[in-house]
């Protein structure tokens, strides 16, 4: 666009280094608290105290900061189940069901064990839990991996089919724990039957070992695509999938390893909050929620600008800010879901940082046209 002798003009940026993305991100966030200070107004207190409660339980009590911690923990793992079919091009959206589906492995290997019925373990529980964390990855990789099989083979859009599916996987888990179902409560109560304490998740300074599994998963990832052959092979295909096909990547067999990986990380999302978080152990009625909350993985990893290590601090502040917001909306007795607005408002400030992350705006003068110099046609001598 010009105006005068000035040139206001977008130029795409040559390179992004990470302390760009932090220059972006960080403005981000302050415009979002800035926004949601509205939301607080109700509150006799002021919105400075307001946010004050917000920060201190999610961050400071150790009540909350151990429900963020557990909540980040489970929004890393469905952003890592985002992110790897994201590089290829392609859209996991399933991964609800695919928690809900990793969460019925990992109970039915106990289920089938007999393990409400005997006092002792079979087999050593150490075993057991490694048998649940390996069956909920496996079932998610399988749900995960019938979508990217259908988009490979048939064409088939990966959104529709994970979506049906996250419907699916929905009944069938309330089949499962609801009246009359396999993994029903012996009270009855709509929820499943609950772990034994032999098979409570091994805890690490109060934190549950998914947390390491998840932190190493984030940095093996980013090593994968940008260190490794696969990695470059997934990420030519996501930009150009004719150029990958023409210089001989295979697209069937790269949509399914995508789809694969990112179902077992789902799947093992399942596995975390309903077989390892303290205090659960057991499915809940209100497991829907935790499938919902599943999509805000997806959220990370847009704004993560496709990293995994990037996604580690943004999925922390956003577990935060929902159970600081949640706790905060209790305590002022402010309207219903100001949490989800809070959220909601930092998700689209972080849209909009994304444009500055990826675009610089160039203001520059207009250099002047020199007029051509016309002859009078007269000769020289």
């Amino acid at each position: 666009m010009r105006i005068g002798r000035y040139e206001l003009t977008l130029e795409a940026r040559p390179t992004r280094p990470a302390l760009h993305t932090a220059l972006t991100a960080f403005p981000a966030i302050l415009l979002a608290l800035a926004l949601s200070s509205f939301l607080f107004l109700p509150a006799e207190t002021g919105f400075l105290s307001a946010y004050r409660a917000v920060f201190s339980y999610a961050f400071a009590n150790p009540y909350g900061l151990q429900a963020t911690i557990h909540r980040a923990i489970f929004l890393w793992l469905c952003t890592f189940a985002f992110l790897v079919p994201m590089r290829a091009g392609l859209w996991n959206i399933g991964l609800p069901g695919q928690v809900y589906v990793g969460a019925l492995a990992a109970f039915a290997v106990p289920y089938a064990l007999r393990m409400s019925e005997l006092s002792h373990p079979p087999f050593h529980p150490g075993l057991i839990i490694l048998l649940m964390v390996v069956g909920a990855s496996l079932a998610g990789a399988a749900l995960a991996g019938f979508a990217g099989i259908l988009r490979a083979k048939l064409h088939v859009n990966e959104i529709l089919v994970t979506m049906m599916l996250n419907s699916i996987l929905f009944w069938l888990v309330a089949y499962m724990i609801k009246e009359g179902g396999p993994f029903m409560s012996a009270t009855g109560e709509g929820e499943s039957f609950n772990l034994p304490p032999s098979l409570y998740a091994p805890l690490i300074r109060g934190v549950p070992f998914t947390a390491l599994l998840a932190l190493v998963a984030a940095g093996l990832l980013d090593f994968l695509f940008v260190k490794t052959t696969l990695g470059y092979r997934i990420r030519v295909f996501g930009l150009n999938p004719a150029a990958a096909r023409y210089a001989g990547i295979n697209p069937v067999a790269i949509s399914l390893l995508v789809f694969l990986l990112g179902g077992a990380f789902a799947g093992l999302a399942g596995y975390h909050y309903f077989a390892a978080v303290p205090g659960v152990y057991k499915i809940p009625g209100n497991y829907g929620f935790y499938g919902d909350l599943a999509f805000y993985g997806i959220i990370c990893g847009l704004i993560a600008r496709g990293t995994a290590l990037g996604a580690v601090p943004i999925a922390l502040l956003f577990a935060g800010l929902s159970l600081g917001a949640r706790f905060a909306q209790g305590q002022f007795h402010l309207p219903f879901g100001v949490d989800y607005a809070l959220l909601g408002l930092l998700m689209m400030t972080f849209v909009a940082s994304h444009f500055l992350y990826q675009f610089r705006i160039v203001w520059r003068p207009v250099a002047t046209e020199e007029v051509p110099r016309v002859s009078a046609g007269i000769p020289e001598r």
